[in-house]
């Protein structure tokens, strides 16, 4: 069971980033897919979260009409969209698998990706 996440970097404040998370060695097609993210000297917070089928979405409110969560289920890939960055966007981003209610609730998910960093500079 693999969940890849790539696609962050460094970006000035109000420029774009996609990130993807790849999803691979089981179905997860019952999953609920969340990205997380956190900052140096912080505790890990959600960002947004989707079923494959897209019928449920969710953002935190710090990121909503900025970011866009959604899926390709032919790819397994989920993805982030992130416009309008801030400075205090910056942090690890986290994608991860679900099949427990609380979708904002980090430990209610099950398996996670290795993070991928975005660096957002003023």
């Amino acid at each position: 069971v693999q969940l890849q996440a790539f696609g962050g970097g460094l970006v000035q404040a109000g420029g774009s980033l996609r990130l993807s998370c790849a999803a691979s060695g089981r179905t997860f097609s019952t999953y609920r897919m969340g990205w997380f993210r956190q900052a140096p000297g912080k505790e890990r917070e959600f960002v947004a979260a989707i079923t494959w089928n897209g019928d449920s979405i969710y953002y935190a409110n710090s990121v909503k009409g900025r970011f866009t969560v959604s899926t390709d289920n032919a790819k397994n890939t989920v993805y982030l969209q992130m416009n309008s960055l801030k400075p205090e966007d910056t942090a690890v981003y986290y994608c991860a698998a679900s099949r427990s209610v609380g979708y904002a609730d980090p430990r209610r998910y099950d398996y996670w990706g290795q993070g991928t960093e975005v660096t957002v500079s003023s």
